[in-house]
């Protein structure tokens, strides 16, 4: 078997599921599968190309993953609807949890609105504080 070719193989699929996936996934395999190659080459034995290959990908991982988790997905954008969080509302249709009903008034607009877990009942008429956004619901608590 040509090993040389096997581990070329490897860096091209590791660089193309890289190139596929977004994110970073695989560009440490790639380094690791860099030195079995260049270990192949040498005619190092297979086992030997095998712990290069893992050694460098454990260590590529090591170094780089923090400062990958650092700068690739840090650019998270808020929307407006997260600038309603710790912003006060009107409640305009009391909150009820277990009868799934509930409006508040924030920033103009009327927002169905749940209290925050088993959260008592809101009353009509109260001011309540946005704590999160469940998908189209607001979770609130009491002022």
């Amino acid at each position: 078997m040509n090993l040389p070719i096997v581990w070329l193989g490897a860096i091209v699929l590791f660089l193309v599921v890289e190139a596929v996936v977004p994110g970073l996934v695989s560009i440490w395999f790639a380094f690791g599968a860099l030195a079995a190659l260049i270990s192949a080459l040498l005619n190092a034995p297979l086992w030997l190309q095998f712990v290069w290959f893992i050694a460098v990908s454990v260590a590529a991982l090591a170094l780089t993953r923090p400062l990958a988790r650092k700068y690739v997905n840090a650019r998270v954008q808020p929307t407006n609807a997260d600038m309603l969080i710790g912003r006060e509302c009107l409640v305009t249709e009391t909150i009820d949890n277990l009868r799934g009903t509930g409006a508040v008034s924030v920033g103009g607009k009327v927002w169905t609105a749940r209290s925050d877990g088993e959260g008592p009942t809101i009353p009509g008429g109260a001011m309540a504080r946005v704590l999160r956004i469940e998908g189209v619901k607001l979770i609130v608590e009491a002022v």
